[in-house]
């Protein structure tokens, strides 16, 4: 490369606003050397994300870049580190958001990969490690960048990508909309809108069936009890056994975390394991407290996911929710079951408040299940098995299976009727926004990464 001047070095920073309030920004040129990262193309990024951790103040970052300037030699990688270090400084700290509007290849990928959120545009944003030609080179395979690392791809299969968007403009529109729900840094809280009453098409008492084994969708549940009905989802297509996302009670900006009764009855499994601890951290970093909406028959058995480690991926919901001091409110809707009872904010996990609609299940195991072990003699020696077995089900399910004996030992706060959920839940967060709570002094824990 000759030594002619490269006019910005191929990335622009600056501040700016989001509706009126200041935030920090750096853009790639892929017109300028590729976008390509040198050292001081990384210089002036350090300087800009510096910048947003001084006046703490949020980070986005647009990212579109071939990768590291391979003219530059190791300058390029020291350049990355830097980056990565900073990012790493300042999670949990101030909000960091990444857009992918192009390429970003090889170590550049690692630097969203660190940021809060990360937001994909379909037919533009390309991210992965190695690209085709190496992939062609190493392994002899064709692919297109597209099935290696596109948009899609990384909203519905890695999960490495937030928010999916059909075009910039509609990227930009769900940035703007996220940032509404979120402080500008972790010495704050969200800012507080005035209170909307749900839309009244959505009825609570309606929506979830009496049978156990009937799906519905939660995301209505959480309508029926958000401001105007209104619910931001993350990560929407990957691991949608799970649901999360961003809505306000009584304008006050909310986490919800909830079982997806859809898709795969709502199971934890090692995907929505994950996708579940990250999203609690983050509120738990940023002040916004967590409704827990619960319908788990447990965690997913089979072989694919003890081998995939189910075991060390489920124990991040574990860590996250007891790790977070930050409001928590579960309402038990349907079923909960063995682990992912206690996984899904149980008491144990010192949930502050927990309610249960007269309907739940709390139990080691499904009623049926249960039955058939407890009582096998009495079901295979009976004249009438299948009768037998019916009674011995409803049996379990009075003196096991219902809301009211966990109540009775403290682990339910209140059985309530689903038409008092809001009521409940805004009470709850008022009582709750003060909290306060201890921790043994450490330098800090260690997840099951």
């Amino acid at each position: 490369m000759d030594k002619k001047i490269l006019h910005g070095d191929g990335v622009i920073i600056g501040t700016g606003t989001i509706y009126g309030q200041s935030v920090c920004i750096f853009a790639q040129d892929f017109t300028v050397a590729g976008g390509s990262l040198g050292l001081m193309h990384a210089r002036k990024i350090t300087k800009i994300m510096d910048h947003a951790l001084k006046m703490r103040v949020p980070l986005i970052g647009i990212n579109d870049s071939g990768g590291a300037r391979i003219q530059e030699g190791v300058n390029s990688l020291a350049g990355y580190g830097e980056i990565f270090f900073r990012n790493t400084l300042s999670s949990g700290v101030i909000p960091q958001i990444s857009v992918i509007l192009g390429p970003c290849a090889g170590g550049a990928v690692y630097s969203p990969a660190l940021t809060d959120f990360v937001f994909v545009v379909d037919k533009i944003s390309k991210m992965f490690i190695t690209g085709p030609e190496v992939i062609k080179t190493v392994l002899g395979e064709e692919i297109s960048m597209d099935d290696l690392g596109g948009a899609k791809v990384h909203s519905e299969i890695s999960g490495n990508a937030h928010f999916y968007a059909e075009s910039e403009l509609e990227c930009f529109e769900q940035i703007k909309k996220l940032m509404t729900y979120l402080p500008w840094s972790n010495d704050q809280k969200a800012k507080r809108y005035e209170t909307r009453e749900p839309d009244q098409k959505y009825k609570i008492d309606e929506i979830v069936p009496d049978d156990p084994r009937q799906p519905y969708d939660v995301r209505d549940v959480i309508k029926a009890v958000a401001d105007d009905s209104e619910f931001f989802e993350i990560q929407e297509y990957w691991a949608a056994n799970i649901v999360i996302g961003f809505a306000r009670v009584n304008g006050e900006s909310c986490g919800f975390v909830c079982n997806q009764p859809l898709v795969l009855a709502g199971v934890l499994d090692v995907d929505s394991a994950d996708k579940a601890a990250r999203f609690i951290r983050f509120c738990d970093a940023f002040n916004i407290p967590v409704i827990t909406f619960v319908d788990i028959p447990g965690y997913l058995p089979g072989v694919e996911q003890e081998h995939s480690g189910v075991i060390r991926h489920g124990a991040k919901v574990l860590y996250a929710y007891s790790e977070a001091t930050v409001p928590k409110m579960t309402v038990i809707l349907r079923k909960a079951y063995g682990g992912g009872y206690i996984a899904m904010s149980s008491r144990h996990l010192r949930a502050d408040f927990v309610f249960a609609w007269p309907g739940a299940e709390i139990a080691v195991m499904g009623p049926e299940g249960a039955a058939n072990i407890i009582f096998r003699k009495e079901i295979t020696e009976s004249g009438n098995p299948e009768e037998t077995r019916k009674q011995k089900v409803k049996e379990y399910k009075q003196k096991f299976a219902n809301p009211y004996v966990a109540a009775a030992r403290g682990y339910v706060d209140s059985v309530i009727e689903p038409s008092e959920t809001r009521k409940l839940l805004i009470h709850a967060i008022e009582v709750a926004s003060k909290k306060s709570t201890s921790m043994p002094k450490k330098k800090h824990g260690v997840p099951p990464f």
